[in-house]
C-alpha cells in the first residue's frame, strides 16, 4: 500500500521527467550512437551492407590536409569569434545600462541582426562584399583607399576575417542583452564607493563592473564556443567553404563528404570528432574558470 501510495502520489512527476527523457533518447542519444557507429564503416550512403573497417576513418582523419585546414580555420574563427562579440557587447551594455536615452531603442536595435535567419545575414554581407557594388569597396573609395578595395570574400586572405566580422555582427546583440540582464545584478554601491576612491570609469570597468559579471562571462564564452566549432550556414550560403578552401570548417567539410562526395562513414568519424573537441573545450573552460573563481 505505501508504495503504490508513493507511485500514485508522483506519477504525475515522473510523466513529466519521462516524456522529455523519451525525446532525447529519440532525437538525441540514438543519432550520437547511430553515428558512432556509421563512424566505424566504409557506408557510402546506398548500400544496405555497412562494412566494418575499425578505426581506419579515424586514422586517415589526422593524414587528410584539409582536414586539418578546416581544425585550423574553426580554430581561429572560435578566438576570434568568441572574442569580438564581448569586446564589442560588454561595453556597449554598460554604457546602455548607465542611463543613456533611448535605451529601449538601442536595445532593440542592436537585438535585430540574431532575429535575422543566418541565410538571410549571409546574403546581406554577400552584397556588403560584393567587389562591384558592395558598400565596403564604396566606402573605401569614398575616403581615398581605393587601394584596399578588393573581392573580399574571394580573395583567400581576407574571406574568413570577412564571415567572422559578419557573424559577430549577427551575434553581438545577443552578448548585449545577456549583458544588460546580468548587470542588473551589479552593485551600485560597490561603483560609488570605487567612485569615492577616485577610480575613474575605466578602472571601475574592469576591476569593478567585470568581477561581478563573472558568471555572465562564463555563460557567454561557453556559449560561443561551442558555437564556433557548429558554424555552418553563413559559411555555406557564402563562400561554401571557398576560396581555394580559405573558409572551410569542419562542419561544410563534414558536409561535403557526407552528401557530395558520399564518404556518409568518414564524415560520421569527423562529426564524433566535433562532438568530441566541443565536450573537451567545454569542460577544460569550465574547470579553468572555477580554479580562477
Amino acid at each position: 500500500m505505501t508504495r503504490s501510495r508513493y507511485w500514485r502520489n508522483n506519477l504525475i512527476g515522473y510523466s513529466f521527467i519521462f516524456f522529455p527523457f523519451l525525446v532525447y533518447v529519440i532525437f538525441v542519444l540514438y543519432p550520437v550512437f547511430g553515428t558512432l557507429q556509421l563512424s566505424f564503416t566504409n557506408w557510402d550512403g546506398f548500400e544496405r551492407v555497412k562494412h566494418f573497417v575499425g578505426m581506419a576513418n579515424y586514422v586517415r582523419m589526422w593524414k587528410d590536409p584539409f582536414f586539418l585546414k578546416s581544425l585550423y580555420h574553426n580554430l581561429i574563427w572560435i578566438l576570434i569569434g568568441t572574442s569580438l562579440p564581448i569586446v564589442i557587447g560588454l561595453p556597449l551594455a554598460v554604457i546602455l545600462w548607465s542611463g543613456v536615452k533611448g535605451f529601449q531603442v538601442f536595445r532593440t536595435i542592436y537585438f535585430m541582426p540574431l532575429v535575422l535567419s543566418s541565410v538571410v545575414v549571409g546574403i546581406i554581407w554577400g552584397w556588403i562584399y560584393n567587389p562591384v557594388f558592395g558598400i565596403a569597396n564604396e566606402f573605401l573609395r569614398m575616403i581615398g583607399l581605393n587601394s584596399l578595395t578588393r573581392a573580399w570574400l574571394g580573395d583567400t586572405s581576407t574571406a574568413l576575417p570577412a564571415l567572422i566580422i559578419a557573424a559577430a555582427w549577427q551575434y553581438y546583440g545577443f552578448c548585449v542583452i545577456i549583458f544588460l540582464a546580468g548587470l542588473q545584478n551589479v552593485d551600485i554601491s560597490l561603483i560609488d564607493a570605487a567612485k569615492i576612491d577616485g577610480a575613474n570609469s575605466l578602472q571601475r570597468f574592469f576591476y569593478v563592473i567585470v568581477p561581478q559579471m563573472r558568471n555572465v562571462l562564463t555563460m557567454i564564452i561557453l556559449y560561443t564556443l561551442i558555437g564556433g566549432f557548429k558554424v555552418f550556414d553563413l559559411v555555406f550560403v557564402t563562400t561554401r567553404g571557398g576560396p581555394a578552401g580559405a573558409t572551410e570548417l569542419l562542419a561544410t567539410y563534414l558536409f561535403k563528404q557526407a552528401f557530395q562526395i558520399n564518404y556518409v562513414g568518414y564524415a560520421a568519424a569527423i562529426a564524433i570528432v566535433l562532438a568530441f573537441f566541443v565536450i573537451v573545450v567545454s569542460v577544460l573552460f569550465i574547470r579553468l574558470r572555477e580554479r580562477i573563481a
